[in-house]
């Protein structure tokens, strides 16, 4: 049985098989070297991928608002604070001068430690948790002027700049430290 080559510089499909005489089918054409089959995972993976951008997108601020509900929860339970949704989405319980306004205060920037181990896990690009973050921010901006009209107090944005930078300089480090990791090797 002789196989025969097809040259790449042409994108003709001249190759056929033989087997004893008997001809068949040639295969569908093909992009790809004989031997670059590493290389074709590596091609596809830094293909734009509109789903993969938009399901980490969601899953990132699907996470962000668990964990601010879940943190305002043990907010409620320790200090007494009112459980409402007007806590994620408005201003008027965000304050840098009072200390009740540093319980939800520190929710946000919690919230936002936590996303930047959200990136690490979800997105594990170093170069790609800025944007991110301030995709998740952009959208929660929006969230918020849909919800209660745009958020108009200094120490509403103060607080939200604040953890979408720490969630940048920590998710970058926490990426870049996995990208730099040793690859594990099997061990017979």
């Amino acid at each position: 049985m002789a196989i025969q080559r097809f040259n790449l510089a042409s994108s003709s499909t001249s190759s056929t098989y033989t087997n004893g005489g008997a001809r068949s089918i040639s295969p569908p054409p093909s992009n790809l070297s004989p031997n670059a089959g590493t290389s074709s995972a590596v091609v596809h993976a830094a293909q734009f991928n509109p789903r993969l951008i938009l399901s980490q997108i969601a899953s990132l601020q699907s996470f962000h608002y668990l964990v601010l509900g879940l943190v305002f929860q043990i907010n409620h339970v320790l200090f007494a604070t009112s459980i409402t949704i007007d806590r994620i989405f408005t201003t008027k319980y965000l304050d840098i001068w009072t200390a009740t306004g540093w319980i939800d205060n520190s929710a946000v920037l919690f919230s936002s430690i936590v996303g930047a181990i959200m990136l690490a896990l979800i997105v594990e690009k170093s170069k790609k948790c800025l944007d991110f973050s301030v995709t998740l921010f952009v959208i929660h901006v929006i969230f918020c002027a849909m919800y209660g009209g745009f958020p108009s107090t200094w120490d509403w944005w103060i607080i939200h700049i604040m953890g979408m930078i720490l969630m940048v300089v920590l998710g970058e480090y926490m990426c870049s430290k996995k990208e730099l990791s040793d690859i594990p090797l099997l061990v017979l």
